[in-house]
């Protein structure tokens, strides 16, 4: 596993920045004629329109936090930011994309941090390498994802659905071949000995459609995709598969609260990861994290977007993505390779 660079000198070698030089042009030398790439993102980055590759469909989380992003970037930084949804190919559609343009700040990535975790499992030929080619900013999280049964469904705990489940099969919707919560069954069914009949789907909408109408017993989903139905009555909650505990769903346990431990049900998260190609200068870099993290405090568009997730986290920068990315990626990978998972 590869470690991403977060600090000013560690970015500035995977910038193929020289340290020495990076020291100097710190301490005030010729940075222009020593570092042609970061005085240019010192003294004109921005000066042209940025694009955000959103490797989701429109509607969805990745989507609405890529453009609400995409609104706050464009009032800070002065310049047009523009959102072009890629999705497919577990997101190497907009990685390809992302690292066919130039290493200069003007073309970044928003996607499912799971994905590039993902995609050397599900995919039998990688267009890049997500370890080497791209190079994270941030991590803004999707809230809790909970669990949710059909509201006929006998049983109201994540207990009472497994002791019915290893009497009679329960059909789970899962919303993306290798997702977290896929990954998740699978472990639960092997530590507990319940049985699950997985019906995969392209999307959370279809599947939560399926739910509500009775055709599928089990499901998952973003609190902005289940909320609703929550609310309703349709469906009820019974654990929170991913994520932290919600201050809007209380008393509902997350896996660990509820009895369940190991990596499975610990560090399968998500978030919506900012990239950027490898080799963008570390002062564009820095830039860009520190704006997600003041568009926590200072976008009413982030601030909607994270609360109609339930998103209660900080967003993740530097040493601390760099370190979640090193907890989870592996989990992702070695079990989706357990699995024998391939994308279509």
């Amino acid at each position: 596993m590869s470690k991403f660079p977060s600090t000013p000198v560690a970015l500035a070698h995977a910038s193929g920045l020289r340290r020495r030089d990076f020291l100097a042009a710190g301490a005030g030398f010729a940075a222009s004629s020593l570092l042609p790439g970061l005085a240019f993102a010192q003294g004109s980055w921005p000066d042209k329109p940025i694009r955000i590759l959103a490797a989701q469909a429109p509607g969805s989380s990745n989507d609405a936090t890529a453009r609400a992003l995409a609104d706050y970037l464009s009032t800070k930084l002065g310049v047009a930011v523009v959102v072009e949804n890629k999705p497919g190919g577990v997101g190497m559609i907009a990685a390809e994309a992302l690292v066919r343009a130039p290493a200069d700040g003007y073309t970044l990535m928003m996607t499912l941090h799971s994905q590039p975790a993902q995609a050397p499992a599900l995919l039998k030929r990688l267009p890049i390498n997500p370890d080497k080619d791209i190079v994270p900013i941030a991590a803004i999280g999707v809230g809790s994802v909970p669990a949710v049964v059909h509201k006929d469904f006998p049983a109201k705990t994540i207990q009472e659905v497994i002791a019915y489940a290893k009497t009679k099969p329960v059909n789970v919707g899962n919303y993306a071949v290798g997702s977290g919560w896929q990954l998740m069954l699978d472990q639960l069914a092997k530590d507990t000995g319940a049985q699950f009949n997985v019906v995969n789907y392209k999307g959370t909408g279809a599947m939560l459609m399926d739910l509500y109408g009775g055709q599928i017993d089990m499901g998952a989903g973003s609190l902005a995709g289940v909320g609703g139905g929550i609310k309703q009555g349709s469906v009820r909650p019974v654990v929170i598969a991913i994520g932290p505990a919600s201050s809007r769903l209380p008393g509902i346990p997350t896996w660990k609260e509820a009895g369940f431990h190991g990596s499975a049900y610990e560090n399968l998260t998500e978030c919506n990861m900012l990239f950027a190609k490898a080799g963008t200068p570390s002062v564009i870099l820095e830039r860009l994290a520190q704006l997600v993290i003041s568009s926590y405090k200072e976008s009413d568009r982030i601030k909607s977007v994270r609360e109609n997730l339930g998103d209660e986290e900080p967003a993740l920068t530097g040493n601390e993505l760099r370190a979640y990315i090193d907890r989870t990626w592996p989990v992702y990978r070695n079990l989706t390779k357990a699995m024998g998972l391939l994308a279509n």
